[in-house]
């Protein structure tokens, strides 16, 4: 067998291995996360909409979490100082070996036997339980769900919810198992209950409390623990010694900077306007160990010195990660699991297939890249699909698509080593990725190129791409999954039927406007229909349309994590563009990815002058016949529901970048203000997401994604609308129905 041959195989097995891995969890832990995380979403929108400086807080909070950041050695050191003050002390770890070194000698100095410890991921990331049971310390949780896991001996799956895949059933289960009461253990109150009495008895022999914390003010040392149980405060009081375990991260200037983390972690994280327990506290706290045994002994004494603290500042890749001008952004990560709530793919899979080490979500490949290293984040990378939804979502405006997509082109650029097929890419394709990416990513990547030629050989092309063998072949090779319907493509451009017609039809001199309507790739080569459709109805409201060849915007290769050749092709179109807006002419685009591309990615790519231009001056189609209705446009002009459509009504699907930049409305307004009675999909993302629907490891996920729209839309009757390409065969392969673009409903015929 060739080495080409044998790397196949091994790609092939590895993908069916992940396969299998992910529709495991889909089987076992999927239902029970979904329920939990879609609840925590649709929480989030709820407390966080009655909050009238939403916006306010979040720019406050991210503002801090930059400035924090940028002075972290200097609050290093006053932190140091703050708290050898306060009769505390500071032990800066440089790795997870060092912090266990350290916390091992203090159990050992104290003569340890059990610590209590409540909920802290930074402790997870550092193994700190296995550290202290190698030396004989009995570790004890006192998070409900933590404990649940420790006695199951599984990883969390959540930041915020650690047992949010397992079941009341599923517990009961366990602890009638594990602990044989008397009568089993069947409902919530009666597990709960079990578990306080247990792990009551546990806390009240314990010497060493440990804790995490959500902030620490480095001119007091004061900690800020938010926690559902308060279960923080019962570690705190209940032993001698406490120690607190936290990513240098976690500091902030001074107390006065935890109010608008205090109002957004937990409308964040679960929904709810004020976490169960917010504790405050300026350690070692001055009251007395509590004696169990005496049931007389007080509990309050303003003059106790019993007690010792010692604050463990993890480092662990931090302060590495903090001089990584694509990483940085991650530390401002408050760890509220919003990301990972409004996720689709995390949804169905949680935390289990969608996490690494310790971290999971989004945000966890910028953790686990600067923690673990890029092979950990590597791992589970993919399943960030850019859908963009968690931007919003996150109280501190971390960009965590591009901290994904950036993990992705380090990846793609740390495993390339050339292969055979390099020839072809490079003759055919010429991108700017180095030899040896992953077929399949470079494939997709040069999507454009594709679909140029499918145009340019259609119908044949289309034929070779639905014979069975060949996708077979295309499956073994490059992972894209037979059972996918891929695009037909369109003898005819877009650019090219514009053309042949004689172009505009509305003379500049009579018209309101001036337009020009991006030919994406996907409306050039395959969706013509909804390209023609914009020209008819922008034509209807009086506006001269011009439709130019215009290089593609990047989308596909910025998937797949080929950052140069993304960046390549924005100053491509950039250049293209800039003498169009500059004669005073609107961008009209038809796909929200591209859209999306112009006013967030791009930002990143072109001048801050340029990207102002170019987003200032691009609309999305029904956002622009918004505006023009709205400004003297004649509804009359445009095609209103009429006969069986009237009658169906329209279920529409907004696309998931173009929800996140505030265009996705606009098809509904303007279907509504044509008559059109329309039902919006609640869903976050349909699951297809681009490429990512297409690859034979994500098929099922990516179906399951999709599920909540058939139980929305199935059975309606309605006209099935989705403004993005990928929405629409998503949709057309759930509910079997032939998906259009809203734009296509209101185009006169």
């Amino acid at each position: 067998m060739s080495s080409e041959t044998a790397d196949s195989a091994g790609t092939t097995e590895k993908r069916g291995a992940k396969a299998a891995r992910i529709r495991e969890l889909m089987a076992t832990e999927g239902d029970a996360v979904a329920e939990n995380t879609r609840g925590f979403n649709a929480g989030r929108y709820e407390s966080t909409g009655r909050l009238d400086d939403y916006e306010e807080l979040k720019a406050e909070a991210r503002e801090i979490k930059e400035d924090a950041i940028a002075r972290l050695p200097e609050l290093i050191e006053e932190v140091k100082t703050s708290v050898e003050a306060n009769g505390g002390t500071v032990y800066v770890a440089d790795d997870a070996d060092d912090a266990n070194r350290y916390i091992r000698e203090v159990a050992a100095e104290c003569e340890v036997e059990r610590a209590i410890k409540s909920k802290s991921m930074t402790s997870e990331e550092i193994e700190v339980n296995e550290a202290l049971a190698a030396d004989g310390v009995d570790v004890v949780e006192t998070d409900l769900g933590e404990w649940v896991l420790q006695i199951a001996d599984e990883a969390p799956s959540h930041i915020v919810a650690p047992a949010i895949h397992k079941s009341r059933e599923g517990i009961a289960e366990l602890f009638n198992e594990r602990f044989e009461p008397d009568e089993p253990l069947e409902t919530a109150e009666e597990l709960t209950h079990f578990a306080r009495e247990e792990l009551g008895k546990l806390v009240e022999d314990a010497e060493l409390g440990m804790t995490g914390a959500n902030f620490i003010a480095a001119d007091s040392g004061t900690m800020l623990l938010v926690t559902s149980e308060g279960n923080a405060r019962k570690t705190v009081a209940a032993t001698d010694t406490h120690v607190a375990v936290a990513g240098v991260e976690k500091l902030v200037p001074s107390v006065e900077d935890f109010a608008p983390f205090a109002e957004l972690i937990g409308r964040s994280g679960t929904g709810q306007d004020v976490t169960s327990y917010l504790s405050v506290l300026t350690p070692p706290v001055n009251s007395p160990v509590p004696d169990f045994g005496d049931g007389d002994a007080p509990l309050r004494d303003t003059d106790s010195d019993d007690r010792a603290f010692h604050l463990v500042l993890i480092d662990n890749g931090r302060l590495a990660m903090r001089e990584d001008a694509e990483l940085t952004e991650t530390l401002y990560c408050i760890r509220c699991s919003a990301c990972a709530n409004s996720c689709g793919n995390f949804q169905s899979v949680g935390g289990h297939a969608f996490g690494g080490e310790t971290y999971s979500g989004g945000i966890a490949t910028g953790w686990e890249a600067g923690v673990e290293g890029l092979d950990v984040a590597a791992e589970f990378n993919d399943l960030c699909t850019g859908c963009s939804r968690c931007v919003p979502a996150c109280p501190v405006g971390i960009d965590i698509p591009w901290i994904n997509t950036v993990v992705r082109d380090r990846v793609n650029r740390g495993e390339a080593d050339r292969s055979q097929l390099d020839w072809v890419f490079e003759e055919l394709v010429p991108d700017e990725e180095p030899a040896g990416l992953d077929v399949g990513a470079r494939l997709v990547g040069n999507f454009a190129t594709l679909a140029k030629w499918g145009s340019r050989t259609a119908p044949v092309a289309n034929r070779v791409a639905s014979f069975g063998p060949a996708r077979a072949a295309l499956e073994r090779v490059t992972g894209i999954d037979r059972r996918r319907e891929l695009p037909s493509f369109s003898r005819e451009s877009f650019v090219d039927w514009f053309e042949r017609r004689g172009g505009a039809r509305v003379p500049p001199e009579r018209a309101t406007r001036e337009a020009i309507v991006y030919p994406d790739t996907a409306t050039n080569y395959a969706n013509v229909g909804r390209g023609k459709a914009t020209v008819r109805a922008l034509e209807a409201l009086d506006v001269h349309v011009r439709v130019p060849a215009l290089p593609d915007a990047g989308r596909a290769p910025l998937s797949q994590g080929m950052i140069t050749t993304a960046e390549e092709a924005a100053h491509d179109v950039y250049a293209a563009l800039a003498e169009e807006i500059d004669a005073g002419r609107d961008v009209v685009v038809i796909e929200p990815s591209d859209l999306a591309l112009f006013r967030r990615e791009y930002e990143r790519f072109l001048a801050d002058a340029a990207h102002e231009r170019l987003s200032g001056a691009s609309y999305d189609v029904m956002e622009y016949v918004y505006g023009l209705l709205e400004n003297g446009g004649e509804p009359e002009a445009l095609r209103g529901p009429s006969g069986f459509d009237a009658e169906r009504g329209v279920a529409y699907h907004p696309h998931c970048q173009g929800r996140t930049i505030g265009v996705g409305e606009y098809s509904t307004a303007v279907l509504e203000r044509l008559d059109y009675d329309v039902l919006v999909s609640e869903t976050e993302c349909c699951g297809m997401a681009g490429s990512f629907g297409y690859k034979a490891d994500y098929y099922e996920l990516s179906m399951d994604v999709g599920e909540p729209l058939v139980e929305q839309f199935g059975g309606t009757g309605r006209t099935v609308v989705a403004a993005g390409t990928s929405c629409g065969e998503q949709l057309d392969a759930l509910l079997g129905s032939s998906v259009r673009h809203p734009v296509e409903l209101i185009a006169p015929r």
